[in-house]
């Protein structure tokens, strides 16, 4: 198919305007305004985008959601009783993962790159899931972190390659009515979480540089997504900061770009030319720069970068982060237990909430029509 360029260029002006981006005839666009409300507004036609492409996966498997899924009247706070399933492929875990990461969050899922560990949160007590963890590669190259970490450029695959990025974190209903979200990030910073990761990645190579990196989980990172977060900030365990704030992100990314037209501009670039590999080895990066070669060359001046500044966090697992990127040193490791991460939870923000009765009013039943309304708004 021979991609039409004047047609091309009206149909990605139009979607960003439908997005609330205003487009200048210099080819420049940006958000008409960055109140919060407007910042989820300009993300539903990529999240509706996502549901409408698996209506198969959240119909089909309605019956597995509803039969752990509790009702917020049904659950007792001081029996939580948390564990960390990592999801593996083909499993009904992989599945209700999925189906709650396209459901659940307003900011649109997109594919994870490179190495990747998919928690959820599992309340045994109740049989019900309390959140989601979906870790990732992270963006190779990122002023914001490495300025604060004092990564040399040089070195900046060596120390990235023992770091995640947290493209998913977050609690389900009825648990995020008792600030269960803190819950899920405290636990991400489990002994489990690095352990884990060590037993995964050991003696694994780089796919770049194809050379062995220590398995070491040494930070996690992930971002505000309407600024900063009342989830992430105030965080402490026993008096320690668990996610620190470092600055906010330069705002790029590729919500703003639907995958059809993204699709569009890949054979717009491969029809001229230009090499397009995307896939396993490629990076989180690579479809920023595409989206970039391509905008630019058909005549905006703005490609991935949509100008929404995230707040960023980062999570250390080790006592001396940079000490040991700056001076090599040996990582002191923090060691933090599920049950005494869920105990501190438990007194500084669950038990608190027990005379609010707005986690009570949630009704699983209505969720999911709820939910299944969303999808049939998506599917028009």
């Amino acid at each position: 198919m021979q991609i039409k360029v004047g047609e091309l260029k009206r149909n990605i002006a139009a979607v960003l305007r439908k997005q609330g981006f205003s487009v200048k005839k210099s080819g420049s666009f940006a958000l008409k305004s960055t109140e919060r409300e407007m910042l989820r507004q300009a993300q539903l036609m990529a999240k509706d985008e996502r549901l409408s492409e698996h209506e198969d996966l959240i119909v089909n498997n309605l019956g597995l959601i509803k039969s752990h899924l509790i009702n917020g009247k049904d659950l007792d706070v001081n029996k939580i009783d948390p564990e960390l399933l990592l999801v593996e492929s083909g499993t009904e875990y992989e599945l209700m993962f999925r189906w709650w990461n396209l459901a659940w969050w307003s900011l649109p899922y997109e594919r994870a790159y490179g190495r990747q560990m998919r928690l959820i949160i599992w309340d045994k007590y109740h049989n019900a899931p309390i959140g989601l963890v979906g870790l990732q590669s992270p963006i190779l190259s990122w002023r914001v972190r490495d300025e604060f970490l004092g990564i040399p450029p040089k070195e900046r695959d060596y120390w990235v390659n023992q770091s995640l990025s947290a493209q998913r974190l977050g609690a389900l209903p009825p648990y995020n009515n008792i600030l269960g979200g803190k819950l899920v990030a405290m636990l991400m910073t489990s002994d489990y979480t690095r352990k884990m990761f060590k037993k995964k990645y050991g003696n694994s190579e780089t796919l770049m540089k194809k050379r062995v990196i220590p398995a070491n989980l040494l930070f996690i990172t992930t971002t505000g997504a309407y600024g900063k977060s009342s989830i992430y900030n105030r965080l402490k365990f026993k008096n320690e900061i668990v996610a620190e704030y470092i600055g906010k992100s330069v705002g790029s990314g590729s919500f703003h770009i639907p995958n059809y037209i993204y699709q569009d501009l890949i054979l717009y670039l491969e029809q001229r030319g230009v090499e397009t590999k995307r896939g396993f080895g490629s990076g989180p990066s690579r479809k920023l720069r595409l989206i970039d070669q391509a905008l630019h060359k058909l005549g905006f001046s703005s490609g991935a970068q949509h100008g929404i500044e995230r707040a960023v966090y980062l999570f250390p697992l080790v006592d001396n982060l940079q000490d040991i990127i700056q001076k090599n040193k040996r990582p002191i490791w923090k060691q933090r237990t599920i049950e005494e991460l869920t105990d501190s939870w438990k007194t500084r923000w669950a038990c608190p909430r027990l005379n609010s009765s707005i986690y009570k009013t949630f009704e699983a039943e209505k969720f999911i029509k709820l939910t299944m309304q969303n999808l049939r708004n998506a599917m028009k």
